[in-house]
């Protein structure tokens, strides 16, 4: 069995990764690694990442990193789950560069979209931290929300009224909590 992904767990693959990269590459951060990261969270099940481009020679240096450091890692971001945000890649944070590999934050507001849809305690707490950090603000998250709607349907496994309810109460909570 794996570990959990603390934030030691996580530098040793950030490192490990750069080391096998070749050429200029962006890798994206999400879930419960930005969490960690962050250090809200101290550990994460597993790491969400997306490559940008998608390189095959990082994608075929994932299962040896797996076992090596005993860490889950996954292929996910937000835009698997919902509509992709207008604009994310310029909202990503930057974190670090080692060598040809740059290491970001995905887009607060699309992780925090993607984690009220999921709805579970722990998403919903990461989104907290992300408003209580300044990280999102309630009515740019419901202009993103407003943003998707109208690609809600190629996403047969949301429910798009219950979707838009689970964002306005969180921006409805998010507001009281300003002011």
């Amino acid at each position: 069995m794996r570990r959990l992904a603390d934030l030691e767990l996580i530098q040793r693959f950030m490192v490990a990764l750069a080391r096998r990269t070749t050429h200029p590459a962006r890798l994206y951060f999400t879930g419960g690694a930005t969490a960690v990261l962050f250090g809200w969270r101290a550990s994460t099940i597993d790491v969400d990442i997306l490559f940008v481009p998608e390189d095959d020679a990082l994608l075929r240096a994932l299962p040896a990193l797996k076992e090596e450091l005993q860490i889950n890692l996954e292929l996910a971001c937000p835009a698997h789950f919902i509509p992709e945000l207008p604009g994310w890649d310029a909202r990503s944070v930057f974190i670090a560069q080692d060598g040809q590999l740059g290491f970001f934050h995905y887009d607060f507001y699309a992780q925090a979209l993607a984690k009220i849809e999921r709805g579970h305690t722990v998403d919903m707490s990461d989104v907290q931290e992300m408003f209580r950090r300044g990280l999102i603000n309630a009515p740019q998250l419901m202009e993103f929300f407003d943003a998707i709607a109208p690609q809600l349907h190629r996403y047969p496994a949301i429910d798009s009224p219950a979707f838009r309810r689970a964002v306005e109460k969180a921006v409805s909570a998010f507001q009281k909590i300003e002011t």
